[in-house]
């Protein structure tokens, strides 16, 4: 099966953490040629930020378009599809940053606020009409542009921590109710294995034998945080990843429902119609 493009994290400076792209420069990149074509759908082994600061356009994430004008930001979380429009009519910047960046330079108490800022499972990609950019944008350039270096990535990572702190306060995710912190590290736990055995498993008691807690108490984690079932979060994974290699793959929909993990095409079939409303034969020809 032909997979959705997966992107590396990789440099110009050979940083392997942290890079501050100016968007008008990585579109003349782009025109110019890279390994990947951008416009079509690739997944990111790191998280993302893009700013824009003037004009207006979209962004695609997950095959969903999100409007993009002066002031808005787009959270792109590890893992995600995304794909940027053609001929983009709008500048900014484009912050990449890895899992190791974050936990090297973030504090402890920090980084569960921001690992809920970027669980697109539970907060929206987009934020509009942050006042907070302007400052954040020209105190980064300062800071990567001065002559003394000592501690840069430190106070790089200071600056960015403090930002993504009060992004998550625009968030609709702050009106949730305050959840468990212990609860909240188990629903991550439950997050990740879902992301990483969805093809061998959709049964809740497994993941619940996994982290070693009863069903219905699995079952309780996930509904404080998603107000919906532990096997709701599974399947609604399971259709997205779908959707993802059907609109990025030249596979046939045999061959990606058998990577779903489906024994037979008419369960997949199945599967996937109780979830979209749709057949994937149907999907694919609307997309």
């Amino acid at each position: 099966m032909k997979t959705i493009p997966n992107v590396s994290f990789e440099s110009e400076e050979n940083e392997k953490e942290f890079e501050f792209l100016d968007l008008s420069k990585l579109f003349e990149k782009i025109k110019a040629g890279l390994e990947h074509n951008p416009h079509l759908p690739h997944r990111v082994s790191f998280f993302a930020l893009l700013i824009v600061t003037n004009g207006v356009g979209s962004h695609q994430i997950d095959l969903k378009e999100y409007p993009l004008k002066k002031g808005t930001v787009l959270k792109i979380a590890k893992g995600q599809v995304h794909a940027f429009q053609e001929n983009p009519n709008y500048d900014g910047f484009l912050i990449l940053f890895t899992e190791e960046f974050v936990l090297n330079y973030f504090s402890k108490s920090s980084i569960e606020f921001i690992s809920h800022l970027y669980n697109y499972h539970l907060s929206k990609p987009l934020v509009e009409g942050s006042n907070l950019n302007e400052a954040f944008i020209k105190e980064t350039l300062v800071e990567l542009e001065a002559e003394n270096t000592y501690a840069q990535r430190n106070i790089v990572g200071a600056i960015l921590e403090l930002y993504l702190l009060r992004l998550e306060r625009l968030t609709d995710s702050t009106q949730l109710p305050k959840q468990n912190h212990q609860h909240y590290s188990m629903f991550l736990d439950f997050k990740n294995l879902v992301e990483k055995q969805y093809t061998l498993t959709r049964n809740v008691k497994d993941y619940a034998k996994m982290l070693q807690v009863s069903t219905k108490h699995l079952n309780q984690i996930v509904k404080e945080f998603t107000l919906n079932t532990a096997k709701h979060f599974i399947d609604d994974f399971v259709t997205l990843e779908t959707k993802r290699a059907i609109a990025s793959t030249s596979s046939s929909l045999k061959e990606i429902g058998y990577a779903m993990g489906f024994d037979e095409v008419t369960n997949f079939t199945k599967f996937f119609k109780k979830h979209t409303g749709t057949t994937p034969k149907q999907f694919k020809a609307e997309i």
